[in-house]
Parts: structure tokens; C-alpha cells; sequence
């Protein structure tokens, strides 16, 4: 192969790649077995004592999260897709409420971070009865001028 169709080729590659990136899966709009909430509900329920779980990787709860969220990140190594497989993926569950018929809300970054899915999908298997997911995570949070620490 000389230089002309290489340059090529890496170039056909580059792109490709990048444009899959940038088409990265949304997550679903609705997940079984937990109950999407919005930024007001989540407020109302974290004043009220609802723990509410930072699934995002600890680098970024250390630079801006939900005042009064815990962190409790998903390691993930899965597929982003409603069928991944958690048994690739890291998540500690013994930092979650022992009592699984109060409420727990997760969060992370919304659109194609797929982290606060899988850790409510991962705590509906395990038996928790009142999950809450927040799908608009912290981006809809921060834009509703809600207060993060």
C-alpha cells in the first residue's frame, strides 16, 4: 500500500469512528420497574431525606454533582444498551439504602450516559421497590438553577 491510500484509509477510519461517536445511543425513555422523575421532584424528595446516588465516576462528582448527593459511581465496561450485560460492570451495592422499599433516586449525565440506567436497572433486580430514575440527570439539574456543590 503506499502513502496516498494509507493517508486515505486512516482518514475513512478517523471518520467513521468519530461519527459513530457522535451518534453514541440515547437512553430509553422510560425504564420498567422505576418511575422517571424530573429536577423539582428530585429536589422535593432529597428535602425530604430520599437519598439521591451520584452514579458518575468520582472525578466528576468531585467537580460538581447535587448538593447533598451521595456518590456511589457505576463502573461500567457493558455495552450502552438496554441489554448489557452487568455482569461486565462494577457497581457497589452494599453503599445503597439497606432498606429496599424506601425510595432512591440515580443520576448521572443524561443523554448517552447510560450509568444511572444501569445502576436503577441493577437495583430493580435486586429488589428495590421505589426506584426513581433521573434521566435529565445533572445537566437538566444545573439548568433548572438548582443548587450543586
Amino acid at each position: 500500500m503506499n502513502n496516498r491510500s494509507f493517508i486515505k484509509t486512516v482518514l475513512v477510519g478517523f471518520f467513521l469512528t468519530t461519527g459513530a461517536l457522535a451518534f453514541a445511543q440515547e437512553t430509553p425513555n422510560a425504564l420498567k420497574g422505576a418511575t422517571l422523575v424530573n429536577a423539582m421532584e428530585v429536589k422535593s424528595m432529597l428535602d425530604s431525606g430520599t437519598p439521591v446516588i451520584d452514579t458518575r465516576v468520582a472525578s466528576e462528582y468531585a467537580e460538581k454533582t447535587i448538593k447533598g448527593a451521595k456518590s456511589v459511581p457505576y463502573k461500567e465496561k457493558s455495552a450502552k444498551d438496554v441489554n448489557f450485560d452487568a455482569s461486565q460492570d462494577q457497581f457497589d451495592m452494599s453503599k445503597l439504602p439497606a432498606d429496599k422499599s424506601k425510595p432512591v433516586v440515580f443520576f448521572c449525565n443524561a443523554g448517552t450516559c447510560w450509568k444511572s440506567y444501569k445502576a436503577s436497572v441493577t437495583a430493580i433486580k435486586a429488589g428495590y421497590s421505589q426506584v426513581k430514575w433521573f434521566r435529565g440527570g445533572l445537566p437538566e439539574w444545573v439548568k433548572a438553577g438548582l443548587p450543586t456543590q
